[in-house]
Order: structure tokens, then C-alpha cells, then sequence
């Protein structure tokens, strides 16, 4: 086996709650670089150095406005993409402190959804396992 090390892209995803319990579905534009016109959570890249709670949180309040106080570890999964990358993706659970949205250039529309709602969107297989995933506590 070939010992030759590998970088891991390591993303991650927040799954938004309201205070009605509704999930925070964002649209990606269609010149989204990974799957365009399709229904997302808000979340993106880790950078190197960054602690990755805070690297969460930037990425939320740089898509959404929205300033996250404390995110909940939720889910990992990790796949290989169609470009033969194996990519990690940690999920976190956070509280919305109100129901505004300011979106980035990154998304097109966002919506409050049940979980229900959600899943019956287009969305990534990944997106779809975290939302699976979820239970209201």
C-alpha cells in the first residue's frame, strides 16, 4: 500500500431550527460550483488553522446573517465524489436566534421547512442523510 500521505477536504453543514422548529433550507445558485439548483443547509469549507465550531459559525453568518451562539455536534459522513476526492462533512445542530434571512451570492432563495417539507426537496444525498438524521430533542 502506498504510503504517500492524503489531504482529507474536511466541509461542514449546520441544520438551522427556529423556534417553531422549522429547519432552514437554502437554494444554491446555478453557478454553484457542486450541485447547482439544488435545496442545501448553510455551512461550507474548513480552513486550515481554523477551530471547527468557529469555522461553522463563519460560514452560517457569511450565507445567512445569521450570528449562531452554540452548535451541537451532530453527524459525520464521508463519500467520494464523482471526481474521485473522498471529502468529509461534520453536521452541527444550532438554535436560530429570529427568523431573518440575508442571503450570500452563494444561494438563491432560502425557506423554513418541517423536516417532511425538506425531504421532499432536491437536494445532495448528503443533505438528505442529515436531514434524515435529525430529531428535535
Amino acid at each position: 500500500m502506498d504510503k504517500q500521505k492524503h489531504i482529507v477536504p474536511i466541509s461542514q453543514k449546520v441544520v438551522v431550527v427556529n423556534r417553531n422548529g422549522k429547519l432552514l433550507a437554502l437554494l444554491r445558485s446555478p453557478t454553484a460550483p457542486s450541485n447547482p439548483l439544488r435545496w442545501d443547509l448553510p455551512g461550507g469549507d474548513l480552513e486550515w488553522g481554523e477551530d471547527p465550531m468557529q469555522s461553522a459559525q463563519r460560514e452560517v453568518e457569511e450565507e445567512t446573517g445569521i450570528a449562531l451562539k452554540k452548535l451541537q455536534l451532530f453527524d459525520i459522513e464521508s463519500h467520494i465524489t464523482s471526481r474521485g476526492v473522498y471529502w468529509t462533512t461534520v453536521a452541527y445542530i444550532a438554535k436560530a436566534p429570529n427568523d431573518e434571512v440575508s442571503l450570500s451570492f452563494e444561494h438563491d432563495k432560502y425557506q423554513w421547512l418541517t423536516k417532511t417539507e425538506f425531504l421532499d426537496l432536491d437536494m445532495s444525498n448528503k443533505i438528505r442523510r442529515f436531514i434524515t438524521n435529525y430529531s428535535p430533542k
